[in-house]
């Protein structure tokens, strides 16, 4: 346990490294995309747009237009990078071996309860076994990104712990 905890600051800096790290994750994702082959990749929505989907459909009973969709989809991406971040954030702040990995065990671990766990669940993509090997990897290393960029933003921010 670490002594002197600073939840608000540890909050604060880790949901803006969470959106930093989101927008580094994207960036990843832009360039690591062109090295997946084809016949691995969808043709269907992210599951960024899907939850978008969801959401819209709740509240309205129709899906996100299509004019909006890729920006929905984003939205939903930087959304659950704040808020993930943000937990970061707190749970660094009490737990500094939360860092491990400089943030790298954090994004591999948002990587296996998201894209292997919540989005088959509720879903909003395939599950793990009908998922090919190059995609299971694309998200790894973009989660593994998102780790250390958040990490590496939330020292700056917050000094490290």
């Amino acid at each position: 346990m670490a002594s002197n905890p600073r939840p608000l600051i540890g909050l604060l800096a880790g949901v803006t490294a969470g959106l930093v790290a989101s927008a580094a994750m994207a960036a990843f994702q832009n360039q690591a995309s062109k090295l997946v082959p084809k016949e691995d990749q969808s043709d269907g929505d992210p599951a960024t747009v899907k939850a978008a989907d969801v959401v819209v459909e709740a509240a309205t009973g129709e899906k996100v237009p299509e004019p909006y969709r890729e920006a929905s989809g984003q939205a939903v991406h930087y959304i659950v990078g704040g808020v993930l971040g943000g937990i970061y954030g707190l749970i660094t702040e009490y737990r500094p071996e939360a860092a491990s990995g400089f943030g790298g065990a954090y994004g591999v671990v948002t990587s296996a309860l998201l894209d292997e766990g919540a989005v088959p669940a509720l879903g909003l993509g395939s599950g793990p076994s009908e998922t090919p090997a190059s995609i299971h990897a694309y998200g790894a290393a973009s989660h593994l990104v998102y780790g250390m960029v958040l990490e590496g933003v939330r020292r700056i921010i917050a000094g490290a712990r």
